[in-house]
């Protein structure tokens, strides 16, 4: 739950970076917010293939992801060797309202 303009300025620190921020809009785009996707789980590559295309390596990869971690905007659960991640519903959401007029 977003609670102060500090924890917003976060997200937005996390996602002015372009790799974050393609990596974001994949991972809300491959699965949708609230989805668990896992990596290097058969038929569930959708974090795995975040960073096709971006020409980055997968220490990168994972240490993008977890910057949107630690900004909230993304979660993390590991499960042995495999580690599912999904875009929080609840943040993205709060984070579109942030927007809205008349917001205090």
């Amino acid at each position: 739950m977003i609670k102060t303009t500090v924890q917003v300025a976060e997200m937005f620190k996390a996602l002015s970076n372009p790799n974050r921020l393609n990596i974001f809009l994949r991972l809300m785009n491959c699965c949708a917010p609230g989805t668990v996707c896992s990596v290097d789980e058969a038929g569930k590559r959708c974090v795995g293939d975040l960073g096709a295309d971006l020409n980055i390596a997968p220490s990168t990869l994972s240490h993008h992801i977890k910057e949107l971690n630690r900004a909230g905007l993304v979660r993390m659960q590991r499960r042995g060797q495999h580690v599912d991640c999904w875009v929080d519903p609840v943040v993205v959401e709060e984070l579109g309202r942030f927007f809205e007029p008349g917001r205090k």
